[in-house]
């Protein structure tokens, strides 16, 4: 099963969603408040498993409405998602994958282990 790790920053506090492997499957923005990041955790349980995919690496790619997983590639060729509320704003982003099939993988992950992942703190 899944987990919300909360961590402090430098600047704030940020979470990750791990699978039950210990793999970040996805990371959030920083928070300037703990309240603020468990809202991120709060949105991310709601909205991930309704979540539609936009593939925008597919040519004439269909845009979906919020809630969504944007699936794209960076600049140095991976490929990326990042979760986005129905109000728009990105909730949660992944890490670069080499294959599209590994990106999507991670999406569905999310999908699967974000609505009962327990929230823990960082040591």
């Amino acid at each position: 099963m899944g987990k919300f790790v909360m961590k402090k920053t430098n600047t704030g506090i940020k979470f990750d969603l791990k699978a039950g492997n210990g793999e970040v499957i996805a990371t959030s923005e920083v928070y300037t408040t703990e309240a603020a990041c468990r809202n991120g955790i709060e949105s991310v349980k709601k909205n991930a498993p309704a979540a539609a995919v936009e593939d925008q690496t597919a040519e004439g790619f269909a845009a979906e409405k919020h809630p969504k997983f944007e699936v794209y590639e960076d600049k140095s060729g991976e490929f990326r998602f990042r979760l986005k509320a129905t109000n728009g704003q990105v909730i949660a982003v992944s890490e670069g994958y080499k294959a599209k099939a590994s990106c999507l993988n991670g999406v569905e992950s999310v999908k699967k282990n974000a609505p009962e992942a327990e929230v823990t703190e960082a040591e």
